[in-house]
């Protein structure tokens, strides 16, 4: 149980809904907590024009040396490329672009495109010299998800090193936990599905992080034609895939938020294969409202509801 007062922010950043908690430490710490990611964001938002993210981008083909957070984003990026089989790109702007999500999606038009939308995929080929990237000519940097949780897992880890005694980093779905919480030991993160009027499962984690995708969310019209956020690098479009949600468990928030991503993805026919040997546990749905998970996500499964099928309600179907 911890002893110290607790401290929580709601706020809007990296185009989600953030809530940063805090027990213990200093006081202080959950707004240089807010500080951290808007600090982050300016860094990696490719919707801010003077990002150093927008500024690679702007760069590709030529040498350009980045702050140390930065390239490590690029460089986790570059691993989570490998890890999954190359289901995860960072280098799927130009298709995001095509696909219409042009812009924040607070602000997103029904339709339209801006001058990047000729970039190419290519992750390949992105160099790195100490703090020097460059990137393939013709390409652009989406740091997308991996950003998010990228960004929780930085800000938990130096609440931690500041003296909380507990911090919960949620990056909109992706999530970052260390130490106590306010009311345990433990932190209980809730798993929500669009078609259900309550949490789907209730999972518990002392240190570690979890992130959900899902193609529910972030749609939007094109031409008549519904898109979602999720690209596939191998066809450059909108993923075609017979599941619509992905929760995984993992040590850290970028992986957890890479792995949700290509397992969606890839789709329900081999799902936990890119799980084997990076200690992850998965919970899918599937479009049929279909709940799997992986053996070790039982493990975490705590009070409440683990329906084997969603059943689409009246709400939510329309």
């Amino acid at each position: 149980m911890s002893t110290g007062a607790t401290a929580e922010l709601r706020f809007r950043a990296m185009g989600s809904d953030v809530h940063v908690v805090v027990v213990g430490g200093p006081s202080g710490l959950a707004g240089a907590a807010r500080a951290r990611i808007d600090e982050l964001e300016r860094r990696w938002s490719r919707f801010l024009p003077d990002s150093e993210i927008n500024e690679l981008t702007r760069n590709a083909g030529r040498p350009m040396v980045v702050s140390d957070e930065t390239l490590e984003l690029v460089t986790l990026a570059i691993e989570a490329w490998h890890m999954t089989g190359s289901t995860f790109d960072p280098t799927v702007l130009g298709a995001v672009i095509r696909a219409g999500y042009s812009t924040s999606f607070d602000l997103l038009p029904s339709d339209g495109v801006d001058g990047m939308s000729d970039l190419v995929i290519g992750c390949t080929d992105i160099q790195i010299d100490g703090n020097v990237v460059t990137l393939p000519r013709r390409t652009g940097f989406d740091p997308g998800g991996i950003g998010k949780g990228l960004a929780a897992d930085l800000v938990a880890a130096e609440m931690t090193a500041a003296g909380a005694e507990g911090v919960c980093i949620n990056m909109g779905g992706d999530l970052r936990v260390a130490g106590s919480a306010p009311e345990g030991e433990g932190w209980t993160i809730a798993i929500e599905h669009a078609w259900a009027s309550r949490p789907i499962a209730n999972v518990g984690i002392r240190d570690g992080a979890i992130a959900t995708s899902t193609t529910l969310r972030r749609r939007w019209t094109v031409k008549g034609v519904e898109r979602h956020h999720l690209i596939d690098p191998r066809t450059g479009q909108p993923a075609t895939t017979d599941l619509n949600l992905v929760s995984v468990i993992a040590g850290s928030a970028w992986q957890a938020e890479v792995l949700a991503k290509a397992v969606l993805i890839r789709g329900s026919e081999h799902p936990f294969d890119l799980l084997e040997g990076v200690g992850a546990h998965t919970l899918l749905v599937d479009d049929d409202g279909r709940v799997v998970v992986s053996d070790g996500f039982r493990e975490f499964l705590g009070f409440g509801w683990l329906p084997e099928q969603i059943e689409r309600d009246a709400q939510s179907a329309g």
